[in-house]
C-alpha cells in the first residue's frame, strides 16, 4: 500500500469512528429517556422495581435524557416525576449538588455557570477522533510551555 493508501483508510476509520460515536450518543440517550418512561409506568402501575437505582445512577439517566442543561432543582424535579423515592435524604438537594458536582469532576458532565439564574448541568457529548498529521502535531508540541521539540527558526539566514 502507498501513503496516500493509508491516509485514505486512515480517513475513512477516523469517518466510520464518528459516525458510530455520533450513533452511540443517540442511543444512549434514547435508552436513558425509555428509563424514564419505564419508571414512572412501574409507579403508575404499582409495581415494584426489582433493581433499585442509586441516586448518581439516576442523576446520570436524568441528564442523559434531557438532551439540554438542567439545575439542580430540575434534576430533583425529573427525579421526582420518574419515581426516585428522594424521601430518604434530608436534603435532596444538597445530595443532587454534591453528585453532580462530582459528575463534574470525572468528566462526564458539564458545569456551565450563568451571569443571570441558576448555574447548569449538562451530560457531555461522546469524544470524537482527530487525526492529525506529524507536522500537525510537532507544530502543536512547539508551542506547548516547556517543549523539548524545538521551534522553527523564523529568521531568514
Amino acid at each position: 500500500m502507498t501513503d496516500s493508501q493509508y491516509r485514505r483508510a486512515l480517513e475513512a476509520a477516523a469517518r466510520e469512528y464518528e459516525d458510530l460515536a455520533r450513533q452511540r450518543a443517540e442511543i444512549d440517550t434514547r435508552l436513558a429517556q425509555l428509563t424514564q418512561t419505564m419508571a414512572g409506568l412501574i409507579r403508575l402501575c404499582g409495581y415494584t422495581p426489582t433493581v433499585p437505582l442509586g441516586l448518581t445512577d439516576a442523576c446520570r439517566l436524568v441528564l442523559r435524557a434531557a438532551g439540554h442543561p438542567l439545575t439542580v432543582a430540575e434534576v430533583r424535579a425529573m427525579l421526582d416525576a420518574t419515581g426516585f423515592d428522594l424521601a430518604k435524604y434530608s436534603n435532596d438537594l444538597a445530595a443532587i449538588h454534591t453528585i453532580l458536582k462530582r459528575l463534574d469532576q470525572t468528566g462526564e458532565v458539564q458545569f456551565i455557570a450563568r451571569t443571570y439564574g441558576k448555574p447548569t448541568y449538562q451530560w457531555k457529548q461522546t469524544p470524537r477522533a482527530v487525526v492529525m498529521s506529524q507536522r500537525g502535531v510537532k507544530a502543536l508540541l512547539e508551542r506547548l510551555p516547556g517543549s523539548t521539540v524545538p521551534r522553527k527558526s523564523t529568521e531568514e539566514p
